[in-house]
């Protein structure tokens, strides 16, 4: 079990630009007042049960196994039992999630809740304002002590989650910026060829340069064969550059934006793929392809092939999970954040924990919207956490008397050959990714909770940004989104064509300027424009 980095910047995915939807059209004004329901009176504010009398509320979700049934799942049966409240669930496969929940939405034929079905930012706002999504700030405030705290504690999660208009309309996912070793890594090297060689761990993106060439040249593992390799990853180039950003100066407020941060000494932002520091950072990965120190293919390579030589461990440095855990390789430690060679020395890779921010929606459906919202505030909780991700006592998992807990080898070493995540998902929902709530470090036993992982993140801490010069993804109002994808689309693209060609060689870097123009001819400065606008609201 793993949250792979690709899903925690993922938590950058999740906030993609939805298109547009036909119909769901609501009279109801924007922004109007909480007011409390007329079952409001009938839930008890605090503990369990959250009603006396049994409610039922019509439930549709998103599930990763086609096998479960969520009406039978130990989850929500358990689940009911404590609160009182029966869900009627319709589930879709996630493949075919968007495509349902669209169809719901435009025939008005939508439930009361919709549960890990990941709505973009756009859906939430444009939803939101139409009234067919309920806000929830005031029913957040009264009734969602658990999730109020995460609010204060991570001020930028706060921030993160409020739309254009100010309101919050969905409960998302949290990956816990306090879990380090699930945000700061870097990559991993082999510290058995270092010391073959006799070289220590490269602290300047120099000496790194000057490693990945012995690791190569050099033999280190001893079978008079030239097999060895640089470094490599299975994620795509992006995911390499990024444990370097920092040490060209780059991405200064974290992930969560990635071509925008600001210019020194202000809040202005400034467009990272056209800076003088993004120039140099290519030329360097250049360097780095060129001479054949990073996979060649790691512009066109699929994870699982990628793997599959990952585990021969001919890699000198491999940007991935621990390769203890997913590879069964033993020499691996983690890099030093680099030097690089302007005095930059910051690890930059950084997000504010925020994954998709609807995936727990109520709509003007809902009877019992404060019920709800006790509902969802429990799995951000320690104890709805932990019955969340961990299970039951004796079924799933079981617990020392220094209250730490493990699953039990029924779910890690299944008899019937299961993997782990079919084993617990005969009990649970969260393999597949899509859920509210949050992943601690507490309740989560992934590779990033292991010995290895935390001693990488411990080594990054002192040299990674910090949560509040992080800023979160911007919320544009639906008009400023409409201009932003259609802008983006085609500026992203051409970036990710410049990036390859740079790098690979086929286009010289004198035609930087060019690269630069064509950018602004896309429409770049109207993007700024809008962006700068986000960010300013935020502030206000």
């Amino acid at each position: 079990m793993t949250v792979k980095k690709r899903r925690v910047y993922g938590a950058v995915a999740s906030m993609m630009l939805a298109a547009s939807l036909l119909g769901a059209c609501s009279d109801k004004e924007s922004g109007s007042e909480y007011e409390p329901s007329a079952n409001a009176d009938k839930v008890n504010e605090t503990g369990m049960p959250i009603v006396d009398e049994k409610i039922e509320v019509d439930g549709f979700a998103a599930k990763f196994f086609s096998s479960q049934d969520w009406d039978n799942l130990m989850l929500w049966q358990e689940f009911e039992k404590m609160s009182n409240i029966h869900m009627n669930w319709t589930t879709v496969q996630t493949d075919a999630l968007a495509e349902k929940r669209n169809l719901l939405l435009a025939a008005g034929d939508y439930p009361e809740v919709f549960f890990a079905s990941a709505f973009s930012k756009t859906d939430l706002i444009k939803y939101g304002q139409q009234g067919v999504f309920l806000a929830l700030d005031d029913y957040i405030d009264k009734y969602a002590p658990n999730f109020q705290a995460i609010l204060e504690k991570y001020p930028s999660v706060k921030q993160g989650i409020k739309m254009a208009d100010g309101k919050i309309y969905g409960f998302p996912a949290i990956f816990d910026p306090g879990f380090d070793s699930l945000h700061l890594g870097m990559p991993w090297i082999n510290q058995t060829w270092l010391d073959k060689l006799g070289l220590k761990s490269p602290e300047t993106t120099d000496e790194l340069y000057e490693v990945l060439k012995a690791f190569k040249e050099q033999d280190p593992n001893g079978n008079g064969i030239q097999d060895e390799q640089g470094w490599g990853t299975g994620y795509g180039i992006k995911y390499l550059m990024d444990s370097l950003k920092g040490s060209f100066g780059l991405n200064k407020q974290g992930t969560m934006n990635p071509n925008l941060d600001f210019k020194e000494g202000t809040e202005e932002f400034r467009f990272v793929p056209t800076t003088d520091e993004y120039k140099q950072m290519l030329q360097y990965v250049n360097k780095l392809y060129t001479e054949g120190l990073i996979n060649k293919d790691v512009f066109t390579v699929e994870i699982h092939t990628f793997a599959a030589e990952a585990t021969k461990g001919n890699f000198g440095m491999l940007s991935d999970i621990d390769p203890k855990e997913v590879f069964k390789l033993d020499d691996y430690v983690g890099a030093q954040v680099l030097e690089g060679p302007n005095g930059d020395r910051q690890y930059t890779a950084v997000s504010n924990g925020l994954g998709n921010l609807g995936m727990f929606v109520l709509t003007d459906k809902a009877e019992n919207p404060e019920a709800m919202v006790r509902w969802i505030d429990h799995l951000y909780g320690d104890e709805g956490n932990k019955m969340f991700f961990m299970g039951f006592e004796g079924v799933t998992y079981e617990e020392d008397a220094e209250g730490k807990v493990k699953y039990l080898d029924t779910i890690t070493n299944n008899p019937e050959g299961k993997t782990m995540d079919q084993a617990i998902s005969e009990y649970l929902t969260w393999p597949g990714g899509y859920y509210p709530g949050i992943v601690t470090q507490k309740f989560f036993q992934g590779a990033e909770s292991k010995e290895n992982s935390v001693k990488n993140a411990a080594q990054v801490k002192p040299y990674a940004l910090k949560q509040e010069d992080i800023i979160p993804g911007l919320n544009y109002t639906v008009e400023e989104n409409d201009k932003v994808s259609a802008i983006l689309t085609d500026i992203n693209t051409y970036i990710d064509e410049s990036i390859a060609g740079f790098i690979t060689g086929k286009t010289s870097f004198d035609k930087w300027d060019d690269y630069k123009k064509t950018l602004e001819k896309m429409g770049l400065e109207e993007y700024m424009e809008i962006a700068q606008g986000a960010y300013d609201r935020t502030q206000e």
